[in-house]
């Protein structure tokens, strides 16, 4: 038999199939990448062990857990961890700690299907723990840069184009702005944290110690960056990129009206999908409204509807770059440059995107 293992890094580094033994609630709040939920428990057995644990003590609750968890049940359960173990030969099972439940499921693997299957010593909780230790060693280790700029400036793009880049939107599925959510759903605080340093993890393994960042509040949609990270993000040192109004209104226009419309159109079908999108739009300006004033909100919230109205009769989007130029010009680039100025001292680069990935290519070559 394999052995038991307490190799975090390894584990993560290598994609690892493990299976978890929490029950379904647990996994729900959070679990790392690519691992897969076989509880030995549902979420009303384990309440139901739970309450007998406090009230009678262990025994009776390990008792109590073979009375829900047998015959038919047992069996379904037993078929469903034995065709993990042999689809992936190379896995690891865990629970919580690595205490009881993965015992218990490596033994009964063991005494009815014949399979030894070794499991993570130390559980979600140590696994769990070693992520958080991966962002905090990095954010003290690594040298970090921030991309800031306009809205539609690109920072994405410019993400995108670096080896050295961890794409925060990217694991938060959200596009960081009032209009950022996106028609599927953030990930839970917890996964996108795991996310995050499982990424950092296996940059720094293949000799990456430069990151760049796009600049970020502390929120991304409902995911919050880990509050190291977020408190060393204060006094980075900034890159600023620039471009023209009419390639961030097209920039803007293509993200936030063409491809979220697509979204949701996949997700949920032409009609369905059209009326979601919709309302999701008319939503994100409704978010700004009391930041907006009552004038501004109603004449660009009449733009939006009259391009709304246009792009479901014909599929046009052209009356769109209406209220996008004017909520650039009127709303977001006076906040930015109030920004701008706050971090001038920060600044050590300024340009467009083709410069400005090559500035930070060369960067970090020096």
């Amino acid at each position: 038999m394999r052995e038991n293992s307490s190799d975090y890094r390894e584990l993560f580094l290598n994609d690892v199939p493990m299976m978890d033994m929490r029950a379904p609630v647990e996994f729900a709040k959070g679990a790392f990448p690519g691992v897969v939920n076989l509880p030995l428990m549902d979420d009303g057995e384990r309440q139901k062990v739970g309450t007998c644990y406090k009230q009678k003590g262990q025994q009776a609750a390990i008792e109590l857990g073979h009375q829900l968890v047998s015959g038919a049940i047992k069996a379904e359960r037993i078929n469903a961890w034995a065709a993990f173990a042999k689809a992936h030969p190379e896995g690891y099972l865990y629970c919580f700690r690595g205490g009881l439940r993965s015992q218990i499921v490596q033994q009964w693997l063991k005494e009815e299907a014949g399979i030894d299957y070794p499991r993570v010593l130390g559980g979600y909780k140590a696994m769990r723990s070693f992520l958080l230790e991966t962002i905090q060693q990095a954010v003290q280790q690594c040298d970090w840069v921030l991309v800031g700029g306009m809205t539609g400036t690109g920072k994405t793009e410019v993400i995108a184009a670096l080896n050295n880049s961890l794409d925060l939107e990217g694991h938060a599925n959200h596009r960081g702005s009032s209009f950022g959510k996106r028609a599927s759903a953030q990930p839970s605080q917890i996964d996108f944290e795991n996310a995050l340093a499982v990424d950092i993890l296996k940059k720094r393994a293949a000799g990456i110690e430069h990151f760049v960042l796009e600049d970020e509040a502390r929120l991304i949609g409902r995911c919050a960056l880990p509050l190291e990270l977020h408190q060393a993000m204060q006094q980075l040192p900034l890159v600023w990129l620039e471009d023209s109004l009419a390639s961030r209104t097209e920039r803007i226009l293509q993200a936030y009206v063409v491809e979220l419309c697509a979204e949701f159109v996949d997700q949920l079908g032409e009609e369905q999908g059209f009326a979601a999108y919709a309302e999701r739009l008319q939503q994100s300006l409704e978010n700004i409204r009391k930041r907006l004033g009552g004038e501004r909100y109603q004449r660009l919230a009449a733009i939006m509807q009259q391009a709304l109205s246009e792009q479901g009769a014909s599929g046009a989007v052209d009356t769109h770059r209406g209220w996008i130029e004017a909520l650039l010009l009127e709303y977001y680039d006076p906040m930015y440059v109030f920004q701008r100025e706050s971090k001038a001292g920060r600044i050590e680069f300024v340009g467009e995107q083709a410069g400005l990935v090559e500035y930070l290519r060369q960067r970090r070559a020096g």
